[in-house]
């Protein structure tokens, strides 16, 4: 029996077949699924249930967070700014927020924000998560903190504060906080239906997130001075939280963005497709390019596996990621297994989004079944 809605073009049929045994088994709660290729969507499906109770069907309009996936507009957010003339990657953090040159900050360049390479990956003790929701005190904090590792020796993934981080450059640099350039710069004028946080009015339109099974990491068995143990507990993350109040108020930049899956493809695919979505251009090929300058590649000291980084989104990586292909292809993903892939080589966009959480932090099971059925259809 179908259990999905939507459009799936004839060539991608094996995508729709393991979204729906997905769907049929139980895998998925709810889950939207997109690939855009060269403007073009051949593929947009969804369904499943917005609730644990499976009595609100997942339609065309849910909205979930997606986690880390959010990163990829924010950074997306970065690179707009960096074409209009407004940032400079390659220089000081310190040139648009002086005050972040505190304690042996001031030769961290904005891409070393952009790329998880600052050495401040997380905040310092005592922190706990409501304490991030108040972007100015939390941001604060991170302007007076020493990195934790010499910045742009290696990566040390910025899970909670890379919005804070580049959305305070944001700010500075335009006088609007993170979500209000999102709206107004990015979803406003590509139709996108993707939001920051999630505003009154949209709701009655979220997927309740279902958390994951234990985290794989003993937190207790890390070194209390190292990377992985500041960041992970600095502070600890309850997925259960995103379904509250507090956080779907809050401007996360790097955790609590909500969207659908049609809407972070059509963002993303300015960078596949060459700057330009239906005719509104926010990007030039000169500013993409700067995507794929390598940053860092090796063991990221806060997640402990192999990583690429470029400039605002993951490189190819086939020890971590076997079913991202090589070429000028970048992504990135969220807690859970949500991803968006920008493969420019083939001119393909494709995100899936999802509110039962999958286990790992490097995408699930689910993440790599979908990918692999893609590629599978367009090689």
């Amino acid at each position: 029996m179908q259990t999905t809605a939507g459009h799936c073009a004839s060539a991608f049929g094996a995508v729709r077949d393991v979204l729906e045994e997905n769907l049929s088994t139980g895998e998925e709660l709810g889950a939207g699924l997109v690939v855009d290729i060269d403007g073009e969507r051949v593929i947009d499906l969804w369904g499943g249930f917005r609730d644990v109770e499976r009595r609100v069907p997942w339609t065309e309009d849910t909205l979930t967070n997606v986690w880390s996936t959010t990163k990829t507009v924010t950074s997306l957010a970065a690179l707009v700014l960096v074409e209009r003339g407004v940032l400079d990657v390659n220089a000081p953090v310190a040139t648009y927020w002086p005050e972040f040159a505190l304690n042996g900050k001031d030769h961290v360049l904005v891409r070393h924000l952009l790329s998880h390479t600052s050495g401040v990956s997380g905040w310092e003790q005592p922190i706990v998560l409501q304490d991030i929701y108040d972007r100015a005190e939390s941001t604060d904090r991170l302007a007076r903190q020493a990195p934790w590792w010499a910045p742009g020796t290696a990566s040390g993934y910025h899970g909670q504060n890379m919005g804070h981080l580049v959305g305070e450059l944001v700010r500075r640099t335009t006088g609007v906080p993170l979500r209000e350039f999102v709206a107004a710069e990015l979803a406003g004028p590509l139709g996108a239906d993707f939001q920051i946080g999630v505003r009154q009015a949209d709701l009655g339109r979220v997927a309740d997130i279902v958390p994951p099974p234990p985290h794989p990491y003993d937190v207790t068995a890390l070194d209390p001075a190292g990377p992985m143990y500041k960041t992970f507990t600095g502070p600890p993350l309850d997925a259960s939280a995103a379904n509250s109040p507090e956080w779907r108020n809050a401007d996360l930049g790097a955790l609590n963005g909500h969207g659908t899956a049609r809407s972070i493809a059509r963002l993303l695919s300015a960078i596949t497709l060459g700057g330009s979505v239906d005719g509104t251009r926010l990007l030039s090929p000169a500013t993409i390019d700067l995507v794929f300058q390598e940053q860092a590649a090796g063991i990221d000291l806060v997640i402990g596996e192999p990583l690429r980084w470029g400039i605002g989104y993951a490189l190819p990586q086939r020890e971590t990621f076997p079913y991202i292909p090589d070429g000028r292809v970048c992504f990135w993903g969220g807690w859970g297994g949500s991803i968006v892939v920008m493969d420019l080589d083939r001119r393909m966009t494709a995100c899936y989004v999802m509110n039962k959480m999958g286990p790992g932090v490097l995408g699930s099971p689910r993440t790599e079944s979908y990918l692999r059925a893609i590629y599978g259809a367009v090689r």
